[in-house]
């Protein structure tokens, strides 16, 4: 992937990995509940779920544009739109995030369950599978090494997930505070939709 490419993808990854969602929730409950040491678990199960996610998305769309380039028209379009309707409806989101101090249906009996949780979160939603799809497109070069640039993409995506559910985890009562508010909340949605429509137009013309 080449410097402008990177220019590009690492700030969208970022912004989009750190919007309040289900695996930053997540980590945010678990980190002010039994501490970020033990969070590290599940977010070990989320990173390995969003790398599976991301590889599947990167090798089924590079499949697609090498046997198929009418159909990765199509799927550029469908993407661009897509990216869309999750940048509209971002900037039109003015709900808080709902947290709890002691949040439900969280397992926290072993290291293993945690892993669990934090994998089948990521694996499990559709929305994720639906976005990689339709982000990554515009940033793979079919001329390039598939592999380097999958090695590149899945890591920049990982260390992002990271990073941004490290933030999370430590957060915790001021975070709270801030994600409380809605008008924060629609900030944070508002540069993150802005990305996904401006991804969403460089895609239809790319």
């Amino acid at each position: 992937m080449n410097p402008a490419l990177l220019s590009i993808f690492i700030p969208t990854i970022l912004f989009i990995s750190i919007t309040p969602g289900m695996c930053m929730t997540l980590a945010l409950s678990l980190g002010m509940s039994i501490g970020y040491r033990k969070t590290l678990w599940m977010m070990l199960g989320e990173v390995i779920g969003v790398g599976i996610v991301a590889i599947t998305a990167v090798l089924g769309v590079s499949s697609v544009m090498l046997n198929s380039p009418w159909l990765f028209t199509g799927l550029k379009i469908v993407g661009a739109l897509y990216l869309f309707y999750l940048g509209v409806s971002m900037w039109r989101f003015k709900g808080r995030l709902a947290l709890s101090d002691s949040p439900e249906n969280i397992n926290t009996n072993a290291n293993w369950n945690l892993i669990t949780q934090g994998f089948l979160t990521a694996i499990a939603n559709p929305k994720g599978w639906a976005f990689m799809v339709s982000l990554l497109p515009p940033f793979i070069d079919i001329n390039k090494s598939m592999t380097q640039q999958l090695m590149v993409i899945v890591g920049i995506i990982m260390v992002s997930e990271f990073l941004c559910m490290s933030l999370y985890a430590t957060g915790g009562k001021a975070l709270k505070r801030v994600l409380g508010h809605s008008e924060n909340v629609r900030i944070i949605n508002r540069i993150s939709g802005s990305l996904m429509v401006g991804v969403g137009v460089w895609l239809l013309v790319s």
